[in-house]
């Protein structure tokens, strides 16, 4: 298969004990690894185990195992076991997730002779640490990719030290198969985020200012959708803010048709679940709501929905990062657009912004009940709405 000089030049001098592929998504760095996999294990002599670590189980085996599984056959790469193992050429491999200190366990106690990291800036730290005492065989290695982060996360601390590390690093052109087209679009989708120093350019940059490049005159409209599938995402608050809103899915675009906003703090009287499904029912009005997303955390709330019967509801996938890259996305991409009379939702898009003491990535939590329900939609909804278009989820 071809490959680019990139990815050449890494086959070229990956023979340290660390060897690291960090830069932009769909740079190529990830597939290149479903060959130097298959060798390495080939190169195993059985003095150590094998593992293969990932965000989860199941990250590993979409980013990994089933591009692998395409490539060289089931027969040689097969499926993750109950056991966690999986064969792959024939050698017993271990597939674990890395993002909860809970994993070190697993970690314990043996030898790795070969291990093979994907997505590493999301791996808890504790197993990073343990991982590296494992590595204790004389041919040890390590093959790894990630994107960059915050310039203060602990894995770029390890690229930096003396330790014997080969490290590339990839910006999106340097991926020469994908087409001009693709790549323009993803530029403008991360124009103006911290996602596109990262994800496009490949640094490792501060996030800092406004968490989002909204534009009131690209972003906005004042048109109402005349149909359409509807949906409903709420952030639910007793003390603190509730925040639903009101989307109308059309195709590859949603627009936040209208929007309820009640804060119990600063209206000093806290609203029960009933008080609130009742504006629930305000706002969905007549219309054929499919599916209303909830904060997962609102257990009694869901219960209030699921007991009268005419929602169906789906607790929301509240990942904060990855959620607010998916929106950064689908913003910039046109994907989703906010009526003008929702206006809490365009206050906090003018003062959302990256806390600048934190160490790590993390949005300053103050007024920001419109943007946590906002994204509940994008990446519970409209996310897997997109995937099932035919866009890649590395896109969005």
């Amino acid at each position: 298969m071809p490959f680019s000089p990139k990815q050449q030049e890494f086959l070229m001098n990956c023979n340290h004990r660390w060897n690291i592929k960090t830069g932009a998504t769909r740079s190529g760095k990830t597939f290149l690894d479903y060959t130097v996999i298959p060798k390495r294990l080939l190169c195993c002599k059985g003095n150590g185990l094998i593992i293969l670590l990932g965000n989860t189980k199941g990250t590993l085996e979409r980013n990994i195992l089933e591009p692998m599984r395409s490539l060289w056959s089931p027969e040689l790469v097969g499926q993750i076991s109950s056991n966690n193992t999986v064969q792959i050429f024939g050698k017993k491999c271990y597939a674990l997730g890395a993002d909860k200190i809970n994993q070190v366990s697993k970690l314990q106690g043996a030898a790795f002779e070969y291990c093979y990291g994907d997505e590493i800036t999301t791996w808890h730290e504790d197993v990073f640490q343990m991982l590296k005492s494992r590595l204790s065989c004389p041919n040890s290695r390590f093959d790894g990719t990630c994107n960059p982060d915050n310039p203060n996360h602990w894995f770029k601390k390890f690229l930096d030290s003396d330790a014997d590390i080969y490290q590339q690093e990839y910006t999106i052109d340097d991926n020469p198969f994908l087409s001009p087209a693709f790549v323009e679009n993803l530029k403008k989708e991360y124009a103006g985020t911290v996602y596109y120093d990262r994800y496009i350019l490949g640094r490792w940059q501060i996030a800092e200012g406004l968490v989002y490049n909204f534009d009131p005159e690209i972003h906005t409209t004042n048109k109402d959708p005349k149909t359409g599938t509807w949906y409903i995402s709420i952030d639910y608050g007793t003390q603190n803010p509730c925040s639903m809103g009101l989307w109308c899915v059309n195709g590859k675009q949603a627009v936040r048709v209208d929007e309820y906003y009640y804060s119990g703090r600063e209206e000093m009287h806290q609203k029960t679940d009933e008080e609130y499904y009742q504006a629930l029912e305000t706002l969905a009005g007549d219309r054929p709501v499919k599916r209303v997303v909830v904060d997962p955390s609102a257990a009694s709330f869901i219960t209030t929905i699921r007991r009268h019967g005419r929602f169906s509801v789906r607790k929301a996938q509240n990942s904060v990062l990855d959620g607010i890259r998916v929106v950064s996305a689908m913003l910039q991409g046109g994907n989703i657009k906010i009526h003008q009379r929702c206006k809490n939702s365009l206050l906090e898009f003018g003062s959302y912004a990256w806390d600048s003491k934190a160490v790590d990535d993390r949005p300053i939590k103050d007024h920001d009940h419109a943007m946590d329900d906002i994204r509940y939609f994008c990446n519970t909804i409209m996310r897997r709405l997109l995937i099932r278009e035919g866009r890649e989820d590395d896109e969005i």
